[in-house]
């Protein structure tokens, strides 16, 4: 069985998870339920970045120890992504043993391969950041540009990384895999920066005096691993290395690893950087997507805006959420929540486009078939509509072009709605024309058959209700070995259909978005 290996970037617990947290957990999601559809042996992993000096000044603001902080806001991260129904395999935290015992092992073996070196590092650390930066990155008032505060001046002595040894195998990466870091756009910022003569070695390790939550060096107490060792080794750690061989050699190299553009440099320079020293293979492909707002605005404290996920299920359901943020804005753009927007476009597309034509069919099949899907072919046209629009699907969703796949599955679902508005099967039915009726309700089935197995990885939860009433009783998450076969085939007739109602109300506008 072919294999699919997607993972997220790591969240850091120095604050609760938030929108733009979620947008990247759903976005795996979506890719992990997409593969499993198509047969393959996928793994998911997330997770979150528990050491380093934020997380460490956190817990002490809170009167906490690091440790028991991390518990509390672990368990914070693993309910929101319970709420909005993420379907991850293994929830990794660095504070895990396994995952310290495999970041020392790592070290070990770069410092052995003289990869990794003692030195003197001065000069400029944002801790926002964790990472150091150079005069040219700051504002005109001495801010670093992401996180707008000064940062600190540190003189330690270190172990650095040996990148400059790599910059040109990267580089030859780069040309040998188009693909391997997308999209193009990002892929050239990179290549300016393997370019730039400043991009040099980076210290791996920070002095105890600075910093103590983190794994410890072997063999050297004064040192503890710096986040970017610690933190990216946990794409290959979560999944057997080195304690599992077996299951490391099943799923790496990773298929897929989806980040914020914010850190594509530490990911499509670093990482593979740190694996070819480390002799081992490098990911497929790096996507590094765009940002979510909120009103035009970045996600901030200081503005009031940050929208907690669970509230906001709590408050329109997962379903909701999750096709709003990927049916808005191409993934790798910057996308915007807008709460009047999210109501207006969930409305029309999940309870007016298809919770209507799913609950208009059903009323009518209870009415003159008995609840019985009946006997007939499709009409040929929608029929061969469906067929052109499923291989578009799954071109879009190899592609990351959630928009556009979604949007395909809502045409399909529109022009049901126009064939079903033009055919007018309730006039057919009541006149007795029986067998012209009957063929406008399957072919309507047939198309709601084919957007809840095409939606499903967007919104499981109204994928999983079409499917039900369609009168299927095994679980449409349960694939087996489907292929592309299952899903351009026809629904069955004879199936007992279940009208138990609307299965998309419309929302209503309430206060406002829970915001913290």
């Amino acid at each position: 069985m072919e294999k699919f290996y997607v993972t997220t970037a790591i969240d850091y617990v120095n604050a609760t998870p938030h929108i733009g947290h979620a947008y990247e957990k759903i976005a795996a999601d979506i890719v992990a339920r997409y593969h499993r559809m198509h047969g393959k042996d996928v793994f998911f992993m997330t997770g979150v970045d528990e050491h380093g000096s934020k997380v460490e000044k956190s817990a002490h603001d809170a009167g906490k120890t690091p440790r028991q902080f991390c518990d509390e806001m672990s368990a914070k991260f693993k309910l929101a992504w319970q709420k909005l129904n993420i379907s991850y395999d293994h929830f990794i935290r660095t504070t895990d043993d396994y995952h310290e015992k495999a970041v020392q092992a790592l070290f070990s073996k770069l410092l052995e391969n003289g990869d990794i070196y003692k030195g003197t590092y001065s000069g400029l650390y944002c801790e926002g950041c964790e990472d150091f930066v150079r005069e040219r990155d700051l504002d005109e008032n001495g801010n670093c540009h992401n996180h707008l505060k000064p940062p600190k001046k540190v003189e330690e002595d270190n172990y650095f990384f040996r990148l400059t040894k790599y910059k040109e195998k990267i580089k030859s990466w780069l040309a040998k895999c188009p693909g391997a870091v997308r999209p193009e756009g990002r892929k050239r910022e990179i290549l300016r920066q393997l370019d730039d003569p400043d991009l040099t070695d980076f210290s791996v390790t920070r002095s105890r005096s600075s910093l103590t939550w983190g794994v410890p060096v072997p063999g050297a107490e004064d040192q503890v691993i710096y986040v970017w060792i610690d933190a990216l080794s946990n794409y290959i750690t979560g999944i057997g290395y080195p304690h599992d061989p077996e299951k490391f050699k099943r799923y790496w190299p990773a298929d897929l690893h989806l980040i914020g553009k914010d850190i594509n440099k530490f990911h499509s320079i670093y990482w593979p950087s740190m694996l070819m020293a480390a002799g081992i293979e490098v990911p497929r492909q790096v996507f590094a997507h765009g940002f979510i707002t909120v009103n035009g605005q970045k996600i901030s404290k200081s503005l009031g805006n940050v929208i907690d996920p669970v509230a906001l299920v709590d408050q329109y359901g997962a379903d909701a959420v999750r096709f709003y943020l990927f049916a808005s804005t191409p993934f790798d753009n910057d996308g915007d929540f807008s709460e009047n927007v999210f109501i207006d476009k969930v409305n029309a597309e999940l309870a007016n486009n298809v919770g209507n034509l799913l609950n208009r069919n059903m009323t009518l099949l209870d009415k003159y078939c008995n609840g019985i899907v009946p006997n007939c072919n499709p009409e040929h046209t929608l029929r061969s509509q469906a067929n052109a629009i499923h291989v578009e699907v799954n071109k879009h969703m190899e592609e990351l072009e959630f928009a556009k796949a979604l949007d395909a599955i809502l045409a399909l679902s529109d022009e049901a709605n126009k064939y079903f508005h033009d055919e007018q099967p309730w006039t057919l039915l009541k006149e007795g024309k029986q067998k012209e009726g009957e063929e406008v309700l399957y072919t309507c089935l047939e198309v709601l058959r084919r957007v809840a197995m095409n939606i499903y990885p967007f919104t499981p939860k109204l994928a999983a209700d079409i499917w039900y009433q369609l009168g299927y009783d095994d679980d449409i998450a349960v694939i087996g070995d489907r292929k592309d076969d299952d899903f351009l085939d026809k629904i069955q007739p004879g199936l007992k259909v279940r009208n138990t109602g609307p299965v998309f109300k419309r929302i209503e506008a309430a206060e406002g978005c829970a915001k913290k």
